[in-house]
């Protein structure tokens, strides 16, 4: 007989799918009402028509009667909801208005004081070996460090078609079997949950889109993953648990941390948008979006996989795995980075034909899969 527990996890997953699933039709027609959609105006998006936004209020909807129907509400959850309920409104206004990237920073701090400060929700110190650092009065300034950089982490790699969902439904994935791993129940629910509005919601954002999730999503999931990381997997009793959730959003923290850098170093606003994401680089190879998207999907799961290896102080498995990944991926990259090799991998839409030294190569992308989502 399954375990209750584990039959309110996958019946927590379950709910917060079908709502997810069944509100974004009415949330796409509220968002063409209220005129919050995407018009694509400049090269960094690669959709040709008018897309709309604020889907992120399904993946919302569907964790909120998820968790009231599935949680025991308490002081912590109902504070790290109600914040999130403020990231979703800011989100909201964006995608109509398009506000101001610093006055959307600055309430984003205000909304990750009210878990950290009223919810007790803080990272306190780390696992190091079995040697616990202690953060003391600096545990605050770094809770609200990582809780708004995840939150735009998410938010930066929005650019493709279901990326920044399905990379967040493979996050949350992964810290939904580390917690259970550990026992943390009542994490393990709420990750469940937000797994399920993820996947809930997909099918609307697969490529090609018929909605985006816009700053509404982005900003919640993560928001709502920096959370439950620090609840559920900061505080586990893993050798070094404070690189399980490093490792689980590496993709997203990797891309963020080089956007910033890449972008001061050319003197412009950290927040100012460009074409030099991960995504576009694997774009500008020649591969279509679909298969950008299943190559950074593949990428998040081998993360999630050591992350998971790694909490399990499986350590000399999990450096194994990590090895033989960088060797696949690096004969790959050699592979597919060169023209003519990259046909031969397979990995390429366009049909191999007899070379003619008359006719141009060709990379293109095929024109009936390009739309993608609106990139930061």
């Amino acid at each position: 007989m399954m375990n209750p527990v584990f039959t309110q996890v996958f019946l927590g997953l379950i709910c917060a799918a079908i709502v997810s699933l069944t509100v974004t039709p009415i949330v796409r027609v509220l968002a063409y009402k209220v005129g919050a959609v995407d018009i694509p105006r400049d090269n960094r998006r690669m959709h040709n028509k008018p897309t709309p936004l604020m889907g992120g209020l399904s993946i919302f909807l569907g964790f909120s009667v998820a968790m009231l129907l599935f949680c025991e509400i308490t002081l912590p959850i109902f504070s790290a909801w109600f914040s999130g309920l403020i990231i979703i409104a800011v989100g909201i206004l964006d995608d109509v208005y398009n506000l101001n990237p610093w006055i959307k920073f600055f309430i984003q701090f205000a909304a990750a004081a009210v878990p950290v400060c009223i919810g007790d929700i803080r990272i306190e110190y780390i696992d190091l070996f079995g040697h616990y650092i202690q953060f003391g009065v600096f545990s605050i300034p770094i809770t609200l460090l990582w809780i708004v950089g995840m939150t735009n982490a998410i938010n930066l790699i929005d650019g493709l078609d279901g990326l920044a969902c399905g990379v967040s439904a493979i996050c949350s994935a992964s810290m939904l079997i580390v917690t259970l791993l550990h026992a943390e129940m009542h994490v393990a629910l709420l990750t469940a949950i937000l797994t399920g509005a993820c996947v809930g919601f997909l099918p609307f954002n697969r490529n090609p889109a018929k909605i985006f999730m816009g700053d509404t999503g982005a900003l919640f999931l993560g928001y709502m993953l920096s959370i439950l990381s620090i609840i559920g997997v900061f505080k586990t009793t893993a050798v070094v648990s404070f690189l399980t959730p490093v490792i689980i959003f590496g993709y997203p923290l990797f891309d963020t941390t080089f956007a910033f850098i890449r972008r001061i170093r050319q003197k412009r606003s950290p927040f100012s948008a460009d074409r030099g994401h991960l995504h576009h680089l694997i774009i500008d190879m020649g591969f279509n979006v679909r298969q950008s998207v299943a190559i950074l999907y593949c990428i998040c799961s081998l993360l999630g996989i050591l992350a998971i290896m790694l909490t399990g102080a499986r350590i000399v498995a999990s450096i194994v795995i990590l090895v033989v990944a960088l060797a696949i991926g690096f004969f790959n990259y050699l592979l597919i980075r060169n023209k003519d090799t990259r046909a031969l991998t397979g990995l390429q839409d366009t049909p191999l034909q007899p070379k003619d030294p008359n006719q141009t190569d060709s990379t293109a992308l095929a024109k009936d899969d390009t739309a993608t989502g609106p990139d930061k």
